[in-house]
């Protein structure tokens, strides 16, 4: 053979086996058997075997193997959540004759914010003046009316506003909540509350107790307290008069009496006084007959008028007594509460817009409740969404969690209806609420949803902390 055709040859066998050490990687893994297969012949020519190394650097990743390396994360990047601005509010309520109320809203960051600022009016209200460019407006959407401001904040800076309400009816003490929102006037950024408080109101809080002689519950057991000592007195006179009594007692008398005498014998052998040889001057000696037994004085008992009169005395005083504790605890039931379940631990507390109300865990306030259209997305399912600012704190020493399910708003029909979860997790930007427990000491700031159908607006919020726990009730009507 010539030289050249062996050089040609050997080689054609070194490019074929770069070509099975190329082609041996990029096997997949789930066929072994193919790395023992024989290799395809590679073509002569010498000029397609120059780029076999550069091909096994860039071999192409088989189906079934990730593109990325396993070191990059699949998933993409979290979604970043909008930063709350460092807005917050402040009222209090003004010392004059009409409620009034002075409100402070303050800007802490650097940066301008846009704010919408509302304020509820309590039912049976209405704004008499208002400051700052706020707009009244009616029960329109929501289930009170309301002051609305839209206010741009400088940074660092605080604007106060001034309201005063005009209350039909009595005074009464008057709570209105503000809170301070973004622009779409949905998201809250801080809310506050305070309460007016009349002149004419505040000596009505001090209620006067009952006087103890005029409680029924006194004078019953004073009753069967008189009637048991005045018969027990009467029964110890009774029995000390019979004890004073002498009692009658048997003595033998000598001498002849309806029974006959003892006989003694004489030195004759005759009986005494009779014929006998001792004659009438030794009639011997007469012993006295013995005492007769006196008869055992019988047990007196309580006359069976008076033991009667004393039984019904306390019977009536008893059966009295509960029947004013059963009627009071009657008369204290709340007719219009809805039935709750599982209210085992505690007593139910009820109130109204901006009042807290506290429950085993939790300390509920709710200030402001709205519904219809432009509050939040419609519901897939049809039906009217109602939104609720609600601020939450946890009053105990430990984290809590809560549970849409458990928080329902009544309707004036007396039904109720559960936490829309899927639109409130939208009014709060994408965040469950109910996933996230509450740490201790912690108050959130959120809105809740309730989608409903109908065109009344719910008349009270019920709220809690879990299963067990009696809840709290807001009026929101």
């Amino acid at each position: 053979m010539p030289a050249s055709r062996r050089h040609h040859r050997t080689l054609a066998v070194l490019v074929n086996c770069l070509g099975v050490l190329a082609a041996v990687p990029a096997l997949p893994p789930a066929a072994p058997r193919a790395a023992a297969a024989p290799a395809q012949p590679a073509p002569p020519p010498v000029v397609a075997a120059v780029p076999a190394r550069p091909v096994a650097a860039a071999t192409p990743i088989p189906t079934g193997v990730p593109a990325v390396p396993p070191a990059v994360p699949t998933t993409g990047p979290a979604p970043v959540r909008p930063s709350m601005p460092p807005v917050s509010v402040a009222v209090g309520a003004a010392g004059t004759p009409a409620p009034g109320y002075r409100i402070e809203v303050r800007n802490a960051g650097t940066a301008p914010v846009e704010t919408m600022v509302r304020q509820e009016l309590p039912s049976g209200s209405r704004a008499t003046a208002v400051t700052g460019g706020g707009q009244r407006t009616g029960p329109i959407g929501a289930t009170a009316g309301e002051v609305t401001w839209r206010l741009w904040l400088p940074a660092r800076s605080t604007t106060t506003l001034h309201t005063a309400l005009a209350v039909s009816g009595p005074d009464r003490a008057v709570s209105a909540p503000t809170c301070v929102y973004g622009t779409d006037g949905t998201r809250p950024y801080d809310c506050a509350t305070a309460t007016w408080v009349g002149a004419a109101t505040a000596p009505t809080a001090q209620v006067a107790a009952t006087p103890a002689w005029r409680r029924p519950p006194v004078l019953l057991a004073v009753l069967a307290a008189l009637l048991v000592v005045t018969g027990g007195a009467l029964w110890w006179a009774a029995r000390r008069r019979r004890r004073g009594a002498p009692a009658p007692t048997g003595v033998a008398r000598s001498g002849a009496g309806p029974t006959a005498p003892l006989s003694t014998a004489g030195p004759g052998g005759g009986t005494a006084g009779g014929p006998g040889v001792g004659g009438p001057a030794d009639r011997g000696t007469v012993y006295p007959r013995p005492a007769l037994p006196a008869p055992a004085s019988r047990r007196r008992r309580p006359p069976v008028w008076l033991t009667v009169g004393v039984a019904a005395a306390v019977l009536a005083g008893v059966v009295g007594a509960a029947a004013w504790t059963a009627t009071q605890r009657v008369a204290a039931m709340d007719t219009t509460k809805q039935p709750t379940s599982g209210a085992w631990v505690g007593s139910t507390v009820s109130g109204g817009l901006g009042v807290p109300l506290r429950e085993t865990a939790f300390e509920f306030t709710v200030y402001r409740m709205s519904c219809g259209a432009g509050v939040v997305p419609a519901a897939p399912g049809g039906g009217r969404p109602c939104l609720a600012t609600i601020g939450v704190r946890n009053v105990t020493s430990e984290q809590q969690t809560w549970h849409g399910q458990l928080q329902r708003a009544y309707l004036p029909s007396g039904n109720w209806v559960a936490a829309d979860e899927d639109a409130t997790r939208v009014a709060n930007l994408g965040r469950d609420v109910f996933a996230e427990p509450v740490a201790a000491g912690r108050r959130v700031l959120l809105p809740l949803v309730f989608t409903v159908h109908g065109a009344e607006p719910p008349r009270q919020l019920e709220l809690r902390s879990g299963v067990f726990s009696a809840g709290v009730r807001v009026n929101v009507d």
